[in-house]
């Protein structure tokens, strides 16, 4: 399996920027927050932001290619790099372009762009995940683990994920089926669907967006996505489904119990002060 990894950072943190009122942060952290991607954040003891910390996992995962993804004012990343060296890492920059005055057109075109740019990658296995969530090195593990499916992802316990009710109950749910492939992504779920995936699985999962995919085969549904109707975005969930419409067994789904602590909005840069 190739050790190739997309990390998504090219959106604009508008609920981060959003919230930042909503609690007491120094001006050098909010400053920041403000003017960089919230993957840039400084979350550590010595102010080591949440991209450092997975960067590290992905190392220790077994990755050597990363790709991250911005936008065209990326100098912060550079700089990022350049300050933390990460040996054994070999770091390139993908530019998500997007019209002039429009936001990002979401996470599928984000990694479409990057297949454009980086042609390697059409004929490889990578992973992708966002810039702003923590995932776990057993996690990233498991985007590398051999299996039948060309496609992956991460199914998450919805009981491990230590975030509001709230906030989880409007998590998209996975079904899937005896043999852990993906059969349907449920976005923003009600109660009933929520009670019939408890009684027909027993455990109720979702997605953190960390997934895994075969380029030869994924390309053209990247290409093809359809922008959400409402989002105005073209999305990895998407993608996924139309991979299921060819092929039912197309996307296998590896369960994790883990927490995956992620930067959402203010609130978040709190808790990992406090953690």
């Amino acid at each position: 399996m190739s050790t190739n990894l997309i990390v998504l950072a090219g959106g604009k943190s508008s609920r981060m920027k959003k919230s930042l009122d909503s609690i007491d942060l120094n001006d050098e952290v909010k400053n920041i927050a403000l003017q960089q991607h919230k993957s840039l954040i400084p979350v550590g003891p010595n102010d080591e932001p949440l991209m450092y910390y997975l960067l590290l996992n992905a190392k220790a995962a077994g990755y050597n290619h990363i790709y991250i993804v911005t936008s065209k004012e990326n100098e912060a990343f550079k700089s990022f790099v350049e300050h933390y060296s990460f040996e054994g890492l070999h770091i390139d920059f993908c530019i998500q372009h997007t019209p002039e005055g429009q936001k990002p057109l979401g996470t599928a075109d984000a990694v479409f762009q990057c297949l454009s740019q980086f042609e390697e990658l059409t004929k490889a296995h990578f992973t992708v995940c966002n810039g702003d969530n923590l995932y776990g090195v057993d996690a990233l593990k498991d985007m590398l683990r051999l299996r039948e499916a060309p496609h992956a992802l991460v199914a998450y316990n919805r009981e491990g994920l230590r975030f509001s009710e709230e906030r989880i109950s409007k998590f998209a749910l996975m079904v899937f089926n005896s043999q852990n492939h993906l059969e349907q992504i449920i976005e923003k779920p009600d109660e009933h669907q929520v009670a019939h995936c408890m009684s027909t699985q027993g455990e109720l999962r979702v997605s953190m967006n960390i997934f895994s995919f075969y380029g030869p085969l994924i390309h053209k549904h990247l290409k093809n996505c359809p922008i959400h109707p409402v989002r105005k975005e073209k999305e990895l969930p998407t993608v996924l489904m139309l991979a299921i419409k060819e092929d039912p067994a197309a996307v296998y789904c590896f369960k994790s119990e883990a927490h995956v602590p992620d930067l959402t909005s203010a609130s978040d840069i709190d808790q990992f002060f406090k953690t």
